[in-house]
């Protein structure tokens, strides 16, 4: 893994002195030829090293959760994008608005009563039993409405154009 390039300064147009430290190597270049070594070296140190890199694997995982936000699914590799977690939320208490980039989001609602807050548009109340659906690109907050815990797991994966 690439931790760190760092770029001295020299004379010329390729003068710079490289220095790259490579899962705990220290790698030092100059000049065009070894800068061009340096940068496959670099390149090929970042491909994804498939034969040791297994598939995603089928899972079960608890859904028990000390703190208030526990996650579950981290993505690649321990899936193809997805990511998931536990919520547990105080009454009155929320998240905080936030996005999730180019990703949807979905809420599997356990248990306790909350609002969606979307960005530009009504609170969309919901409770246990039920399924929130946000958008790619949406900033959004959940709020915990009701008197006891707001529990969910979220949900949330690479969108696809269609």
């Amino acid at each position: 893994m690439v931790k760190r390039i760092v770029e001295t300064p020299a004379s010329g147009p390729f003068g710079a002195e490289f220095r790259l430290l490579i899962g705990g190597y220290m790698m030092k270049s100059t000049g065009p030829t070894h800068l061009a070594e340096t940068l496959l070296l670099l390149f090929a140190a970042l491909l994804p090293l498939s034969p040791q890199t297994r598939p995603p694997q089928p899972q079960t995982l608890p859904l028990k959760c000390a703190g208030g936000d526990c996650p579950l699914l981290h993505g690649i590799p321990q899936t193809a994008g997805m990511r998931s977690g536990f919520v547990r939320l105080k009454p009155r208490a929320s998240v905080g608005w936030h996005t999730t980039g180019q990703n949807e989001e979905a809420l599997v609602i356990l248990r306790g009563r909350g609002e969606a807050l979307i960005e530009g548009q009504p609170e969309r109340a919901f409770g246990a039993s039920m399924l929130v659906y946000i958008p790619p690109a949406t900033r959004h907050n959940v709020t915990n409405t009701g008197d006891g815990p707001l529990e969910y797991v979220y949900i949330v994966a690479p969108a696809k154009a269609q």
